[in-house]
Formats: C-alpha cells, structure tokens, sequence
C-alpha cells in the first residue's frame, strides 16, 4: 500500500533542484484536497480553507505555523474572518517541490479537525 503524502518525510531540496513540472506534480495534486488547492502559475500552491468562525481560522493559523516552524517550511498565511489563505513554494528553487505538497497534505490533515459536525 503507497504511503499517504501527509506522512511522507518533508524533506529539504538543494539549489540543485529544479522546480517540478506540471507532468512531475500531477500526481501529488491528487492527494491533496482539491477543494482548497491549486497550482498558480506552475510556481505555488494556493489554498483557501474556511472556518465557522475566527476564532478556528486563528488556531488553525497557530497550528500549522507550528508545522511550519517543525519541518521549517513557512508559507505565506492570510488570517481574516472564517478563512485562511496559504501560499507555498519553495523559495530556494523558486517553484514547487515534493514538500510542498506534502505540506499541504499535513495542513489538510490539521483542516479536517475543525469540519462542522
């Protein structure tokens, strides 16, 4: 059974990396929710994940800035009123890496903690 991507180590790229390409990260796409993410540009991630109220946006901010600062991968986060945008790429390839995805994969894992019941 293939590993889910949320539980796949984030591993750190060299300046030796390319960007991935729309072909190399279709597949990581897919295991990621659709509903909240996409490919700007083949440069980054966008997600958008709404909240019933400001306070679970915010401690779903403070959340995955823990993860951020745990696998020292930090995106762009926009905090407003029932929703949380976050941008992500890898800025040492300036574009889109594996990690990338699995972030996202991590974050939409700590998202599914706050579903209206």
């Amino acid at each position: 059974m293939a590993q889910q991507l949320a539980d796949q180590e984030c591993k750190a790229c060299t300046s030796e990396d390319e960007p991935l390409t729309e072909e190399a990260y279709a597949e990581y796409l897919e295991e990621i929710d659709g509903e909240v993410w996409e490919v700007i540009e083949d440069h980054h991630l966008e997600g958008t994940y709404e909240f019933e109220d400001f306070r679970d946006a915010l401690e779903f901010t403070y959340e995955i800035g823990e993860l951020a600062e745990e696998e020292w991968h930090h995106p762009d986060i926009h905090l407003q009123w029932g929703e949380v945008v976050v941008e992500m790429w890898t800025h040492k390839i300036d574009g889109l890496h594996k990690s990338d995805f699995v972030m996202a994969a991590r974050m939409d894992r700590i998202h599914e903690e706050y579903a209206p019941e």
